[in-house]
């Protein structure tokens, strides 16, 4: 264990002054009435949501139009859009919620609904709700008639930053996270910030951390202003500039990498262990938000990427000791490690069993396709365990 990284607890935060804040996203974010071309999906920061969703089921030329909620976007956000003449017409299609339903029955219930209900290829479905509705949706359309056209509309942070972007569809399977999936983008991504309202704080986080990893990967003035939100009374319009820019961020990465073949694997920074702490809590029915185990992950791949790559202890200590005041600790032993190794060997990155990971040299300075060997990631899980 090498312990002068413990010192995070007293290390100084990254100062960043709100006029220069204010500055860099106004110059630099994408403005907030533009939207990108990213392969076929379009993403629009949404002034007007109503407009902004008419336009978008108009582009998309359709015999049925179907609306996929889970029970809590049905009774919050749905009523928000009830007065969209274009949604008179959609048949609505309810799941049950959170992560622990994002599995082969429940999607072979949205298959069955949209057959029963006379569903073509030539249907369109809206997933209006958080990343499991846009990722479970969105391999249900991947795969309903070999493909119908899809709108996301997401509720969540966490959805508006990572699951809805980017064309990643999936379901969970065999107690692993996003086994089953496929690259399908969404014709149209709709952000529209005012959902965030919405949002308890445990989502709110859990979105976040995605925010902060897309910090890591692009430059310090990104990752200060992050670490430096108030995210205990948070500037909603302030929020919605600093969501823009994460979105700018992830769609730049995939505009040039579409099926992560390389660069892509940027996105998958705090991943490779966090998904495993995923995993590892889904097995002992003890499920966690996707987020906190990003953020969770990122404490670890933080410490490999000081060890093996050279990043400032002093950034890493600064973004351990955020992740330490707001995201809590998951518990875990010595007695978890081989189990949580195990789950690491069946991480997508991975080539020949060799556990790859994402990490970085500087912020904004990626490594990809790192190796650590057990022992080195023993030493991360115990830097956890110490500094957590």
């Amino acid at each position: 264990m090498i312990c002068y990284f413990y010192s995070f607890i007293r290390a100084q935060r990254y100062t960043f002054q709100p006029e220069i804040l204010s500055l860099w996203l106004k110059n630099d974010v994408l403005p907030l009435t533009l939207s990108h071309i990213m392969d076929k999906q379009e993403v629009i920061l949404c002034e007007d949501p109503a407009k902004s969703l008419e336009q978008a089921i108009a582009r998309c030329p359709h015999d049925k139009l179907f609306i996929l909620t889970d029970e809590h976007t049905h009774r919050l956000c749905l009523p928000l859009l009830a007065d969209i003449p274009a949604l008179q017409e959609a048949e609505e299609i309810i799941i049950a919620p959170e992560d622990l339903h994002k599995n082969l029955d429940t999607l072979s219930a949205v298959w069955q609904a949209l057959s029963s209900r006379g569903a073509t290829r030539h249907s369109l479905l809206i997933n209006l709700g958080g990343g499991m509705v846009t990722d479970l949706g969105g391999f249900a359309a991947a795969t309903f008639k070999r493909g119908i056209a899809y709108i996301n509309l997401p509720t969540t942070l966490l959805a508006m930053v990572d699951a809805a972007v980017g064309g990643k569809t999936g379901i969970n399977f065999n107690g692993l996270k996003n086994e089953i999936g496929a690259f399908y983008p969404a014709k149209s991504v709709l952000l529209e910030t005012a959902f965030l309202r919405t949002l308890d704080r445990r989502n709110f986080f859990s979105g976040y951390a995605e925010m902060l990893k897309h910090g890591l990967i692009s430059d310090t003035a990104h990752w200060a202003a992050l670490l430096n939100f108030d995210t205990m009374q948070p500037d909603y319009a302030l929020l919605k500039l600093l969501v823009g820019r994460s979105v700018q961020v992830k769609e730049n990465i995939v505009q040039q990498d579409p099926h992560e073949h390389g660069i892509r694997k940027a996105l998958n920074l705090g991943h490779t262990i966090g998904h495993a702490f995923e995993s590892l809590a889904l097995a002992e029915d003890r499920p966690v938000l996707h987020g906190y185990a990003v953020a969770w992950g990122l404490v670890c791949e933080l410490y490999l990427s000081c060890l093996k790559t050279g990043f400032p202890k002093d950034k890493m200590q600064q973004t351990v000791r955020f992740i330490k005041e707001n995201y809590g600790t998951f518990f875990f032993d010595c007695k978890h490690y081989d189990h949580l190794y195990e789950l690491m060997t069946h991480d997508k990155k991975n080539t020949a069993g060799i556990i790859n990971f994402t990490l970085l040299r500087e912020v904004g300075d990626i490594a990809l396709n790192q190796t650590a060997d057990k022992d080195t990631i023993f030493e991360a899980l115990d830097f956890y365990r110490e500094c957590m």
